[in-house]
């Protein structure tokens, strides 16, 4: 397809901007994309705040946005499953296929991932895009591409379910209720867990979480959320824990609320890089922890729970932006975090 596309760009440190780029021509084993709905996720947020994320720098101008969903309108001339018209879910990230970890099926541990909107690879805040065919999942008929967008963010919280080996019968409690602890949650309520209970300090993310589908909720500025898991499990504490917060604190009274035997899942990523952890406690109850880094094998997954209506992932959409209010977009999302629980800028109309 010849011709040119709208891409917004970061232009530095909260200053957002538009420029023109050609569209991309599609590979052999390439589809070309017209996006329609793109995610607003907390790393597009905290690269836009400060320019970096640990080793990642950005470089202006730079692409924002990972989580993608849109209709094929190219084919490359190798590809055989998709066909222009299908919608589809874009994963956003490209493994190289022979590391150790691709071999063994751990992708999302490739040391040579390339990764929409992580510097220098840009994003996709942008018309269209040329995406390795078999990283576009194609949609059923009654999921949306604004869903096929926010597949990415399930798609973590399936991951932390199945680190946690989540089951029926399970009490288990979140920790942080912005998109990925809600997602989590959703994963947790869609694998068969009994109860799953969430925990933060904004209530207006609380009750969110009880319209997703949350057993209960606490707000820890009101209450000792550790006393009030106990009080939920009659004193016996619960078996799983998905912490998103990504705190100190928040990850301590993790280990404190379960019971002996339990998983700690940590998902949340802490500013400072570490925490203290009362290990002579975790050692006493043998807490297993796991840890999250993306997701692996997860799209067709998450696919099907909102296809079968287990996951009511629009349900975590608070707000939607035009493109042409991307920088009101970014500077809402960074600044209304207590109003705004999921944001998703809309590229094109295409449904």
């Amino acid at each position: 397809m010849d011709g040119y596309m709208k891409v917004a760009i970061m232009e530095g440190i909260g200053k957002m901007g538009y420029t023109q780029r050609s569209i991309p021509e599609p590979k052999e084993d390439e589809v070309l994309v017209k996006l329609e709905y793109v995610g607003i996720c907390g790393s597009d947020m905290h690269y836009y705040e400060n320019g970096a994320i640990g080793d990642y720098v950005v470089k202006p101008p730079f692409v924002l946005g990972h989580e993608p969903g849109g209709t094929v309108v190219e084919v490359g001339s190798n590809v055989k499953h998709l066909k222009v018209g299908d919608r589809v879910a874009l994963e956003p990230g490209k493994t190289c296929g022979r590391c150790e970890f691709c071999r063994r099926g751990k992708y999302n541990l490739c040391p040579d991932v390339v990764f929409f909107a992580t510097p220098p690879v840009d994003g996709v805040f942008q018309e269209y895009v040329a995406h390795e065919a078999a990283l576009c999942f194609r949609l059923p008929d009654n999921v949306s591409t604004l869903e096929g967008a926010l597949i990415e963010p399930l798609a973590v919280g399936f991951h932390a379910a199945s680190q946690g080996g989540a089951h029926a019968g399970q009490t288990a409690v979140v920790i942080g209720a912005g998109c990925i602890g809600l997602v989590s949650m959703m994963a947790l309520k869609a694998e068969g867990v009994s109860k799953v209970y969430v925990v933060d300090v904004m209530q207006k993310r609380l009750d969110k979480a009880l319209e997703l589908g949350a057993d209960g909720v606490i707000n820890g500025k009101d209450e000792d959320a550790v006393e009030a898991v106990g009080t939920l499990t009659d004193g016996a504490g619960c078996d799983l824990v998905i912490e998103t917060a990504g705190t100190g604190f928040t990850t301590r009274q993790a280990i404190h609320m379960t019971k002996k035997g339990a998983t700690v899942v940590l998902v949340g990523y802490s500013k400072t890089g570490g925490v203290t952890l009362p290990m002579s406690l975790a050692l006493d109850k043998e807490l297993t922890f796991k840890t999250v880094f993306r997701y692996r094998h997860m799209y067709p997954v998450a696919i099907d729970a909102v296809a079968a209506g287990r996951v009511n992932l629009k349900g975590i959409v608070t707000d939607i932006f035009d493109f042409d209010d991307i920088q009101n977009a970014m500077d809402r999302s960074v600044t209304d975090k207590a109003n705004i629980v999921k944001a998703v800028v809309k590229i094109a109309t295409g449904e």
